[in-house]
């Protein structure tokens, strides 16, 4: 193995080992999320940001 390598895998383990502590203390912390009721009646798309973040994306 390269040198190279051998620091990457290093900085990956110490990286993981580092940010899952503090991405558990974000969700204890961030408290409840609440999402919007969808409106089933309708028959078209709803126009949220999710939406139009995927038709943005799939532009040609």
């Amino acid at each position: 193995m390269t040198e190279k390598t051998k620091a990457s895998r290093r900085d990956f383990l110490k990286l993981a080992g580092t940010s899952a502590p503090v991405a558990a203390l974000a969700v204890a912390a961030g408290g409840e999320a609440q999402a919007a009721e969808p409106d089933l009646t309708s028959d078209k798309m709803q126009d949220t940001a999710h939406t139009r973040a995927y038709l943005e994306s799939a532009r040609f």
